[in-house]
């Protein structure tokens, strides 16, 4: 009879480490197809595919910072069932990086070279929140997947009209952040004042800046 193994905060830091690497390094792969492939290629100005170009790259930096949030979260969570369940999210995120990255090459632009900060930032944030409480992790999670879909929503009307495959992507991921979201409250996640949100709103427009531009 197989037995289930228990790994040590060293042992899951190590893992934590090699899926950095993976994120930051490797190209992922989606398990759902993009939402783009569905969507007819229109012709696109140079502006256009410009402005695509630095949104999208927005986008993949928010997923970056999304992996590293969770996997963060997930290292330190006291429940058992609440590490299975970040875990769980950063996996299904990684269909959204996939599809910003593919989209990004398609413009013919690139990532954001700021990556590696942002996973860094975003994942002591996440550590530290989970350290504190499950129930503040989860709190934490539902407050920046609402401040994701504000960002995302606010994307659909700066694309431009003809970019049918971008616009196709981020209306897939809002719908898909929006049910994380609802799921940390579900699952006691602790609800966030209006100041709190505020300062997060503040610390998410200086990154989605930068990244729109290198």
């Amino acid at each position: 009879m197989m037995t289930e193994r228990h790994f040590s905060r060293f042992d899951r830091l190590l893992m934590q480490a090699d899926v950095a690497l993976r994120t930051l390094v490797s190209k992922p792969r989606a398990r759902r197809a993009s939402p783009a492939a569905r969507q007819e290629e229109l012709s696109l100005t140079a502006a256009e595919k410009r402005l695509s170009a630095a949104l999208m790259r927005v986008n993949h930096s928010g997923e970056i910072c999304a992996q590293a949030l969770y996997q963060g979260q997930a290292l330190t969570a006291q429940k058992v069932s609440i590490q299975a369940d970040m875990e769980a999210a950063a996996n299904e995120e990684v269909d959204h990086l996939a599809w910003c990255e593919q989209r990004i090459q398609e413009l013919g632009s690139h990532t954001s070279a700021l990556n590696p900060l942002w996973y860094g930032l975003s994942f002591g944030i996440g550590a530290g929140a989970g350290a504190i409480s499950d129930r503040l992790s989860l709190g934490f999670v539902a407050a920046t997947e609402e401040q994701v879909c504000e960002h995302l929503k606010g994307h659909m009307n700066d694309l431009p009209a003809s970019d049918s495959k971008s616009r196709a992507i981020v209306e897939q991921m809002i719908e898909d952040e929006e049910a994380h979201g609802v799921s940390a409250l579900r699952n006691g996640g602790l609800p966030f004042p209006g100041p709190v949100k505020s300062a997060m709103g503040m610390i998410a427009k200086a990154m989605t800046e930068s990244s729109s531009r290198f």
